[in-house]
C-alpha cells in the first residue's frame, strides 16, 4: 500500500471485510452505523460508506470504540457509495434521485 493510501485512514482503524459463506460478514474500521433494517445496513467506515444489500440481516455484534461489526443474514451484496471516508450517506430519497 502506497503512503497516500495510508494517510487517508485514520491510526488504528484499518478497513477489513471478511464474508463467510454469504451468512455472516465482518467488518473493521467501522465509524458509524448510519442506519439498518433487514434489507440494508449503511455503515461510515475508514474507507468510505458501506452499503450491505441482503435478506433477514441482523446485527450480532457492534462495537463502535474497536471499530468492530459482525451481520448475519444472507449477503446479496456490498457496496462502496461516491462520498468518500467521512462524507454521510445519502437518506433514500437521495439515492432514488441520483
Amino acid at each position: 500500500m502506497d503512503d497516500s493510501k495510508k494517510k487517508q485512514q485514520p491510526v488504528g482503524m484499518q478497513h477489513r471485510i471478511t464474508l463467510n459463506e454469504r451468512e455472516t460478514v465482518s467488518v473493521d474500521g467501522v465509524t458509524n452505523v448510519e442506519s439498518f433494517d433487514d434489507q440494508e445496513v449503511i455503515l461510515e467506515t475508514s474507507a468510505g460508506v458501506l452499503l450491505i444489500h441482503g435478506k433477514e440481516l441482523h446485527i450480532k455484534h457492534l462495537n463502535l470504540d474497536d471499530g468492530n461489526l459482525e451481520i448475519e443474514g444472507f449477503i446479496h451484496g456490498l457496496e462502496y457509495s461516491d462520498e468518500g471516508p467521512g462524507k454521510k450517506a445519502k437518506g433514500l430519497l437521495g439515492r432514488l434521485l441520483k
